[in-house]
């Protein structure tokens, strides 16, 4: 195997601009995702609109308000990080290619925001969510995403 090829080129409009709406529902991919992973949500006792985020990394519930400081609470990942896929070749795929990676629902997962934060751009080699139940699932997921 090869190893990483430097950043060189890269930045986060190299895999599109912002959130489209890849399967054209009328939702971004954000939504999406974030409709997926609080399909089973719930509401917190007295409210109509706190949800409640299981989140994967950290074995942890979070409650969602909707408003501006959601999107620190809760982020979407990508499992195998934009800056990580182009130092492994993602830099050689066509601009719609890295358009639909980067959408990709396989490789997006609403996690809490300071342990997306502090994963960065790791991948399973250097970074494992602190739930430890997880992490076997984490680098398969890791491994189907690089393998699509």
């Amino acid at each position: 195997m090869k190893g990483r090829a430097p950043k060189t080129g890269y930045s986060r409009e190299q895999f599109g601009n912002g959130w489209p709406d890849p399967d054209r529902k009328g939702c971004d991919a954000r939504n999406n995702t974030l409709a997926r992973d609080l399909s089973n949500e719930s509401f917190k006792p007295g409210t109509t609109d706190c949800m409640v985020l299981a989140d994967p990394y950290t074995g942890t519930s979070i409650d969602i308000v909707r408003g501006n400081k959601t999107g620190t609470l809760v982020q979407i990942d990508h499992t195998v990080a934009l800056s990580g896929a182009w130092e492994k070749g993602a830099q050689q795929l066509s601009t719609d290619q890295r358009e639909a990676f980067a959408n990709d629902p396989l490789n997006l997962m609403a996690a809490d925001g300071r342990t997306n934060g502090a994963k960065g751009d790791g991948d399973a080699a250097t970074w494992l969510p602190p739930n430890k139940g997880l992490r076997c699932e984490y680098v398969a997921l890791q491994t189907a995403v690089k393998a699509k």
